[in-house]
């Protein structure tokens, strides 16, 4: 199941985890992707937190942690290779994998993507 937040980043829930990124569009709009600072695994986040910061040759853009948790995972490959967002954001582009601790908070998620 793959759900959205309104600042364009994804959830994919399988279980209790969650596989984080930012969508297509929002990839599209950041232009090509330069830096991805990633998250660090074992912390805690809170919906609504900073989960981590994108450069791209645009702008710098803070990433929202969509659902509460820990980190448990992050994607090693954005460290040598952040084009990865802009040629497959919502697959080999992921960000993080929170282990979810309020699955509650799925339901407020959006069903599509809003609009940018």
């Amino acid at each position: 199941m793959k759900k959205f937040t309104e600042t364009h980043e994804y959830v994919i829930v399988n279980g209790n985890i969650a596989v984080v990124g930012i969508s297509k569009k929002a990839a599209d709009e950041l232009g090509d992707v330069t830096y991805v600072e990633l998250p660090q695994i074992g912390r805690t986040v809170k919906k609504g937190d900073i989960l981590c910061t994108i450069e791209s040759v645009k702008a710098a853009e803070d990433v929202y942690a969509p659902i509460s948790g820990k980190i448990i995972e992050v994607n090693n490959d954005l460290e040598d290779s952040p084009e990865i967002i802009n040629e497959d954001a919502e697959d080999k582009g992921w960000i993080a994998k929170i282990e979810i601790s309020n699955p509650s908070e799925i339901e407020e998620l959006l069903d599509e993507e809003p609009e940018i």
